[in-house]
C-alpha cells in the first residue's frame, strides 16, 4: 500500500505505531500524519531519538548546525559491533568527517572540492552519454514486452553513470554494486549479525580496491573524478596548510559519492514508475507532452524521497515545540514525512505532475548539506523517463512478481522489486 487516507480523525495516536516495524516502514503515511498533527517532535519509545516531521521545522533546524550537528559518525556504526566486525574494519582505513558528517567550517573544505567535481557544466555535458546508456538498456528488454525494472534498468543506469565518472571499469561493476549495497545496509541500522560481518568485508574490499585505483591515478592521471580528487589540494581544515587529500579523506568522499550516486536514483526512478502506472491519466499526459517531465520529476522526488531521513546530533540541551531534548540525543529529520506535509502540499499522498509547488520538496536536503549530486540525479531521471515514454506504452505492474514492499531501512527508502509489462510504441 503506497498511499493512505487521512487517519487523524480515526482516533489514532503516535504510540499506536512502531517506527522500526517493517509494516510501518512500508506504509508510514498514517504515522506521519498523526505525528504532524499531534507530536511534531516525537520521542521514539525506549530510544534517545526524537523524530521531526514537519516541513517548516526541518528547514529551520537544518540552519542551526551549532545545536544540531551533522557529526553522526559514531551513530553510523550502530550498536556496539561484535569483535569479529571490529577486527574486519581494523584492517583498513578508519572513517573521517568530510561531507555528510562534517560541520562548518570543516565541511566547507570538502564541499567546495566536490562542487568542482559535480558542477553543472560537467553534468550537462553528460546528457548525450546518459541517453546512450538508457537506450542500450531498453534495447536489452524491449522486445520481450516485460522486464525486471530494477535489475535491468534502474540499477544499472546510475551505477554505470557514477562508476564511469569515477573511472571504475565496467568489468568491476558487479563488485561496485555489492559494495554500495553494503554501505546502504549499514546505514539502515537494521542488519543482522551475519549481515554486519558481510557488510564489513565488502566495505574493506571497497577500500583496498579504491586505494589501489587512487595510486594508479596519481601515477597515470585520466579524465575522471578519482583523478580530480587525487591531484587536487585542499587547505587543511585543522592547520590551514595546503596539502593533497589523504587516504582516509579519499575513502570517505568516494564512499559517499558511490552510495549517493546510485542507490537513491535507483529508488527514485523505480518509485516514480510505480506512481505513474498507478495514475494512468497522468502517465498518458506525459506521453503526449514530454515537456512536462522535468516538473513530474520534482513531484516524483517529493513523493518518493529516497533519502527518507537523516540524523543530527544534539550538541546542547534544547527545546522544540515544548519538547525538552537532552544534549547527546539524536534527531531523525524525516524528509519523507516533510514532503507529504499537509501544511504545504494539498492532497500530499496523491501524485500530481502539475503540482505548482512540487519543487518545495526537500528530497535532497537543504542548506549547506544540500545533496551535491542533485543535478546528476535530476538529469538521469529526466533522461530515463523521456526515453521510456518515447519507446513504450501501456505500462503495467506484474503483480505476481511485485509485492511493492520496501527494504527495511530507516534512512534510505527503496522498493525491493518491480516487474513491469508494456507495449512497444509504434508512432
Amino acid at each position: 500500500m503506497r498511499n493512505a487516507p487521512s487517519s487523524v480523525e480515526q482516533g489514532r495516536c503516535p504510540a499506536d505505531f512502531d517506527f522500526f516495524d517493517e509494516n510501518t516502514l512500508n506504509c508510514p503515511y498514517r504515522f506521519y500524519e498523526v505525528l504532524q498533527e499531534q507530536a511534531p517532535v516525537y520521542h521514539l519509545p525506549d530510544t534517545n531519538i526524537y523524530m521531526v516531521t514537519r516541513h517548516a521545522d526541518i528547514k529551520t533546524l537544518l540552519k542551526d548546525t551549532a545545536t544540531f550537528s551533522n557529526n553522526f559518525t559514531e551513530q553510523l556504526k550502530g550498536p556496539e559491533p561484535s569483535p569479529d566486525v571490529t577486527a574486519i574494519y581494523a584492517r583498513a582505513w578508519q572513517p573521517v568527517d568530510t561531507l555528510i558528517t562534517a560541520d562548518p567550517p570543516r565541511h566547507k573544505t570538502y564541499r567546495t572540492l566536490v562542487n568542482k567535481v559535480f558542477n553543472q557544466k560537467r553534468v550537462d555535458a553528460m546528457e548525450d552519454y546518459m541517453k546512450r546508456i538508457v537506450h542500450e538498456l531498453i534495447d536489452g528488454f524491449i522486445e520481450r514486452g516485460e522486464c525486471d525494472f530494477i535489475s535491468e534498468f534502474t540499477t544499472p543506469l546510475p551505477v554505470y553513470v557514477i562508476a564511469d565518472q569515477l573511472g571504475v571499469p565496467r568489468k568491476d561493476l558487479r563488485d561496485f554494486k555489492r559494495w554500495s549495497d553494503s554501505f546502504a545496509r549499514r546505514l539502515s541500522q537494521m542488519a543482522t549479525p551475519d549481515e554486519q560481518i558481510e557488510d564489513a568485508e565488502n566495505i574493506v574490499a571497497f577500500q583496498f580496491y579504491f586505494a589501489e585505483m587512487c595510486e594508479q591515478r596519481r601515477n597515470d592521471p585520466r579524465d575522471d573524478m578519482i583523478t580530480d580528487l587525487v591531484t587536487t589540494t585542499i587547505e587543511d581544515p585543522d592547520t590551514g596548510e595546503t596539502r593533497p587529500l589523504n587516504m582516509e579523506e579519499l575513502q570517505s568522499l568516494l564512499q559517499q559519492l558511490m552510495v549517493a550516486g546510485n542507490e537513491t536514483t535507483t529508488s527514485a526512478i523505480t518509485g516514480g514508475m510505480v506512481s505513474l502506472i498507478q495514475n494512468p491519466e497522468q502517465l498518458h499526459a506525459l506521453t503526449l507532452d514530454p515537456a512536462g517531465i522535468p516538473q513530474a520529476v520534482e513531484e516524483i522526488l517529493r513523493m518518493e524521497s529516497p533519502s527518507a531521513g537523516l540524523w543530527r546530533v544534539v550538541k546542547k540541551e534544547t527545546e522544540i515545540h515544548g519538547v525538552s531534548i537532552p544534549e547527546g540525543s539524536l534527531l531523525m529529520l524525516r524528509y519523507h514525512a516533510a514532503n507529504r506535509d499537509r501544511a504545504l502540499f494539498d492532497a500530499p499522498n496523491e501524485l500530481n505532475i502539475e503540482r505548482a509547488n512540487a519543487n518545495d520538496h526537500i528530497a535532497f536536503g537543504q542548506g549547506i548539506h544540500f545533496c551535491p549530486g542533485a543535478m546528476l540525479a535530476r538529469k538521469e531521471m529526466h533522461v530515463a523517463f523521456t526515453a521510456l515514454l518515447s519507446r513504450m506504452t501501456h505500462f503495467r505492474i506484474d503483480e505476481s512478481k511485485s509485492d511493492l514492499t520496501y527494504w527495511p531501512n530507516i534512512v534510505l527508502r527503496g522498493l525491493k522489486s518491480l516487474h513491469i509489462q508494456f507495449d512497444q510504441r509504434v508512432d
